[in-house]
């Protein structure tokens, strides 16, 4: 049976990565949050298409599908089997959920909104795990039941803050 690594072990795991790739975490987190805006651009020159009947804003759809597969590619240079489109998934889950926490911040409904933010973040943290490869399959799952200290471990890693 596989033991459950520690939090130091994660920790340790995560400095040789960062070590081992030279990886800025700070720049792919910015171009993890690019392309989040990206995706949410292709759905809303989608929507604008469908409610204006214009065909123009299909094409403009096209060129920033390739916009944002070009930079998810920096992001997630390897992928196997369905790791490239759950990074995807997982990036706009991410910006959906910020966006509905915004909204009902504004709203005045602050305990929802927190709520809200602290999934965000957990689908976020679970997109860097995948990204540098920190967990299998199996931690996945158990992060997403809210088992796992991703957030910590992701905010060790990005703190975009430390240059």
């Amino acid at each position: 049976m596989n033991r459950k690594p520690t939090l130091e072990e994660f920790l340790k795991k995560i400095e040789s990565t960062k070590e081992k790739a030279g990886v800025d975490l700070s720049t792919a987190e910015d171009l993890s949050i690019a392309v989040m805006n990206l995706i949410s651009l292709e759905e809303h020159f989608f929507f604008t298409g469908i409610k204006t009947k214009k065909d123009e804003y299909f094409d403009t759809v096209q060129e920033i599908r390739e916009l944002r597969k070009q930079f998810l590619t920096q992001l997630m240079p390897k992928h196997e089997g369905e790791t490239w489109c759950i990074s995807k998934h997982l990036l706009s889950a991410t910006m959906r959920l910020i966006e509905v926490g915004n909204k009902l911040q504004s709203e005045g409904i602050k305990e929802k909104a927190k709520q809200t933010f602290e999934g965000a973040y957990k689908v976020y943290s679970i997109f860097w795990a995948l990204k540098l490869d920190l967990v299998n399959g199996s931690e996945i799952k158990e992060a997403a039941r809210g088992g796992s200290d991703l957030e910590t471990i992701i905010a060790k890693m990005a703190d975009c803050c430390n240059e």
